[in-house]
């Protein structure tokens, strides 16, 4: 299943690296962020969480929520987010519901083996609960940047 830009966000309530629920439909009327990631503290996945650290002030000037998730388990993501000081929430999707449900989880090759994984996207969701923007295929180095400016920009677009 495939998602694009103005569709309705699918709904969800995960557990966050506290096992506190989170769900989407909690934080309508904010901009959220909603980053899908392969797997926590593996290499890839850090860069990305680290730079999402690094412009989180930033982010959080322009109203936006920035959500991290994952198929690992809560344990695991809390782990994560101590060993980094990630001041954002880890989503625990490890059943991959979410992940089938925004169509991130693709087949991809791994050494030479085709598995189902996460492929690494961005998912603006707009105050309505729409896709307002998706970054697709996303490299973790300077993935950031990319969302700040794009939030900044559409922050001006609003004014």
């Amino acid at each position: 299943m495939s998602i694009n830009v103005n569709d309705k966000a699918p709904e969800f309530t995960l557990q966050d690296e506290n096992g506190k629920e989170i769900s989407l439909k909690s934080l309508r009327g904010k901009v959220v962020v909603l980053y899908f990631y392969p797997r926590a503290d593996t290499p890839g996945c850090t860069v990305e969480a680290c730079e999402f650290r690094d412009t989180y002030k930033q982010m959080q000037k322009t109203g936006a929520v920035l959500l991290g998730i994952s198929p690992d388990t809560p344990q695991a993501q809390k782990k994560f987010q101590d060993k980094f000081k990630l001041p954002f929430s880890l989503l625990a999707d490890a059943d991959k519901k979410i992940a089938d449900a925004f169509g991130v989880l693709q087949e991809k090759n791994m050494y030479g083996k085709k598995v189902m994984g996460i492929v690494r996207t961005t998912f603006i969701i707009g105050p309505d609960g729409k896709i307002q923007h998706i970054f697709p295929k996303v490299k973790p180095e300077g993935h950031a940047e990319e969302v700040l400016a794009y939030l900044k920009g559409s922050a001006k677009g609003a004014a």
